[in-house]
């Protein structure tokens, strides 16, 4: 009798075998192939099991590539800068490189036990100094290409973090990282040009195997219009507002205007009357986030007192000020057409404003409008000269227009902003700027580079707007490289992403001092292939990446300029009731237990097992001891069968290569969860055909093969006891004979005027009119009427039609 299945026994030979003898070998002959996962933050609380599914789909992926003959380049690294860190050793009392490095060390015992072919040759943490020199870099040579600028603006403000926050970072009105509510304030801040990259951001999404929904998310995010933008003179002044709009067609029904609260004019703009209003505006509009003030569903509002001038008619149109405007969308000021906008419509009905309809639908007003007509085509009234027109027509030709009277021009326009790159915060890499009050901003020679982040005691976030850097005088007072005067060092930081944004150049040439990486490997072995991780990261990280990835190719670093050939988003798995796991909801669950009392394979499969990789699943660990069984039933068939010498007969191959169609076609389309679906009614089938009359030997080999990348220990020991010597990802992924999977007969359906009336089993080749022979032998008397048509759908369905 065989000996059962031992999980730990096997699964801790083989993970030192495994050390000792690497799988994935680069012997300079094969092709590459580049799998890479979203490298984690190292938080304190470890990895659950959610995120045990993406690292054990990139790994079951890797090693399909592997066994199809290619040289796979998997690497793993720490995203270790940042709010996350820091917050964390804010939490606990200690310093973040102490708390950072404890984490790490414990997330690399949990990765390693999920017996990844991770190559740790290649490992990067972006808080080493060797590393971040290179972030520094990049820093510098966008610098010198204007990409990195200094500006005074309203920023999205962390009360709690005690940080500037970009766009990307406030999720409903609240900060991404702890989940406070986020209020803005005036700052110095370091800006990365990214809307520079914009129109190309935008085009290169149709060259990338993404998932649709992502490439959606950023074309949103970029938000590309096409409109013109319009100077309107302010009334008794020499001020004049331009607004940016998509729909100038409608000018003439503009009857009044708002502007941002943060908008250069809008104080200047108040009267005596309405002046401690509109401060008191202004104020309280600088408490909220640019996401509520875009959510809230009641608008708020407040006149200036002062009017503008319609350029289009002449007519005066009040200026207002509403927090629902954004400074840096656009012009931070936008002309309103009620009768054609709802937001409009409602501003104006709340304030008993003029609507003027200048499009209908039949070129006749309506009568004591209720909602605003937002067709988009329509006949033009009330428009002066622009009477009859059509406005889908006018709308692209009213911007040429409106240059030609000298009031405005064409213009394109985007949501895209700008980056804010720079952080209040001490644990994130220094930016390598220095002040000089002669020379202005002058950057850190490259021969300089890394400045490196001064150890210290006190590292908390200040508050006052100023990073903890700041009080550090020996490392901010300095010399000016270029006149040689005092100056001071830049004491912001950059932000978590700006390590995450090219990591993935590094990992191939990680130990090169001389380039980021040389052109050579570069060449060799980028862009990646297949990049896994979480969809919570489409419109940050990626569209970051994507944009460090193409400056870096338009300074020749390297020759691509999109970092990541396919991309594939698995979903979360979630406590129960579709709760995020955390560790303050005291819903985590660790991988820990389960791979001790179950084994890493079980635990592997299950992860794949518990639903579609793309989509959430509620973890519910009842079910890993149904994978369990079902590898100790496959452990226990091949052991029984191995040498029982039996000979494959039509039917064993038949099964044979099905089982190789089944799971090759389930995993390149990476429906996972019915790969293991299919593993265990296969193994049933197998077994069943054991007791009968066994197994074959090249059956067992091949169903070891295609197991090996789920549940590579068990499928180890197995090739090893069929009496191999070698490993079982030496061996090629296994292919399907079509001809051999053909069945010799077939169930079909019989039916009547489209309803079933009986089966039929026929065989496989037979001609149509033996099936239409035997159907209606099948039908007999139910055949009573005239027939009239003879349908035969090969290998499915027989339809008689009679009246």
């Amino acid at each position: 009798m065989a000996t059962p299945y031992n999980h730990k026994a096997i699964e801790q030979k083989w993970r030192k075998h495994w050390q000792e003898h690497p799988v994935n070998v680069n012997d300079g002959k094969k092709p590459k192939y580049y799998c890479l996962d979203m490298f984690p933050y190292p938080s304190g609380s470890g990895l659950h099991v959610g995120h045990w599914r993406g690292y054990v789909i990139s790994d079951v992926w890797s090693r399909y590539k592997l066994l199809n003959g290619y040289y796979v380049i998997h690497p793993m690294g720490w995203d270790a800068f940042g709010l996350p860190a820091e917050n964390y050793a804010i939490k606990m009392g200690t310093h973040p490189r102490i708390s950072t490095e404890a984490n790490i060390k414990n997330i690399k015992r949990q990765i390693n036990e999920i017996s990844a072919i991770y190559d740790w040759d290649m490992e990067v943490n972006t808080t080493d100094p060797e590393f971040y020199k290179w972030t520094q870099w990049i820093f510098v040579k966008m610098f010198k290409k204007g990409l990195a600028y200094e500006k005074q603006m309203p920023i999205n403000w962390c009360p709690s973090c005690k940080t500037g926050l970009a766009n990307e970072e406030v999720v409903n009105g609240k900060c991404e990282r702890c989940g406070a509510d986020v209020t803005k304030k005036n700052l110095r801040q370091w800006m990365l040009k990214i809307t520079a990259y914009a129109d190309r951001l935008l085009a290169d999404l149709d060259k990338l195997d993404w998932p649709e929904k992502v490439k959606k998310m950023q074309a949103e995010w970029i938000g590309k219009s096409h409109g013109a933008e319009v100077n309107f003179k302010v009334d008794g002044r020499d001020d004049e507002i331009t607004v940016y709009t998509t729909r100038p067609d409608t000018l003439h029904g503009a009857t009044f205007m708002v502007l941002a609260p943060e908008h250069e004019l809008a104080k200047d703009l108040a009267t005596d009357e309405t002046r401690e209003a509109v401060e008191e505006y202004i104020y309280q509009a600088s408490l909220k986030s640019s996401v509520d003030r875009m959510q809230d569903k009641e608008k708020t509002g407040v006149f200036t007192g002062s009017y503008a001038i319609n350029p289009i008619n002449g007519a005066k149109v009040p200026i207002w000020l509403s927090d629902y405007v954004l400074a840096d969308y656009g012009t931070g000021a936008i002309m309103c057409v009620p009768a054609h906008d709802d937001r409009d419509f409602e501003f104006a009905k709340k304030f008993d404003i003029p609507i003027i309809q200048v499009i209908a639908k039949d070129g006749k007003e309506i009568e004591n409008m209720e909602e605003a007509y937002t067709e988009a085509s329509g006949i033009m009234i009330n428009s002066g000269d622009w009477n009859g027109k059509e406005s889908s027509e006018l709308k692209e030709e009213a911007p040429k227009i409106i240059e030609e009277m000298g009031i405005g021009k064409k213009t394109t326009n985007y949501k895209l902003r700008d980056w804010v790159f720079s952080r209040q915060r001490y644990w994130g890499e220094p930016i390598p700027i220095v002040h000089c009050p002669d020379c202005g901003a002058v950057p850190v020679p490259e021969e300089e580079l890394p400045l490196t982040l001064p150890e210290v005691e006190k590292y908390e976030p200040t508050g006052t707007g100023e990073s903890p850097l700041a009080d550090i005088e020996d490392w901010v007072n300095c010399k000016c490289p270029v006149c040689g005067k005092d100056a001071k060092r830049e004491t912001n930081t950059m932000p978590q992403w700006a390590g995450s944004s090219w990591y993935f150049l590094r990992y191939i040439d990680n130990k090169n001092n001389e380039e980021l990486v040389s052109r050579e490997k570069a060449d060799k072995y980028l862009p990646v292939d297949m990049y896994i991780g979480g969809v919570e990261h489409a419109v940050l990280h990626l569209l970051y990446s994507r944009f460090y990835t193409k400056f870096l190719c338009d300074i020749g670093v390297i020759d691509f300029d999109e970092p990541f050939h396919k991309l594939f988003n698995q979903g979360m798995i979630t406590g129960k009731n579709g709760i995020k796991m955390s560790k303050s909801k005291g819903n985590v669950v660790s991988p820990d237990d389960l791979v001790r009392d179950y084994g890493c394979d079980s635990l592997r499969m299950y992860e794949l097992f518990v639903g579609p990789p793309e989509l959430d699943a509620e973890w519910d660990e009842s079910g890993i001891d149904g994978v369990h069984r079902f590898l100790t039933r496959f452990y226990k068939l091949v052991m029984d069968q191995k040498d029982k010498g039996v000979e494959a007969d039509k039917e064993l191959l038949k099964v044979r290569h099905k089982l190789i169609y089944d799971i090759t076609t389930r995993l390149n389309n990476f429906s996972l969860n019915t790969v293991v679906s299919g593993f265990m009614e296969y193994t049933n089938t197998l077994t069943a055909m054991a007791k009968k009359s066994g197994v074959d030997k090249e059956t067992l080999e091949t169903a070891i093969v295609l197991l090996a990348p789920f549940a590579p220990h068990i499928a180890e020991e197995l090739w090893e006891a069929m009496g191999h010597e070698d490993s079982v990802f030496a061996q090629t992924w296994p292919t399907y004979d079509e001809e051999a999977m053909k069945e010799d007969e077939v169930e079909i359906v019989v039916q009547i005027n489209g309803k079933v009336k009986g089966k039929l089993v026929i065989g496989a080749e037979e001609d149509k009119d033996s099936v239409l022979a035997k159907a209606k032998e099948v039908l007999g008397d139910k055949l009573n009427g005239n027939i009239v048509k003879e349908i035969y759908v090969p290998g499915r369905i027989v339809n008689i039609v009679q009246k």
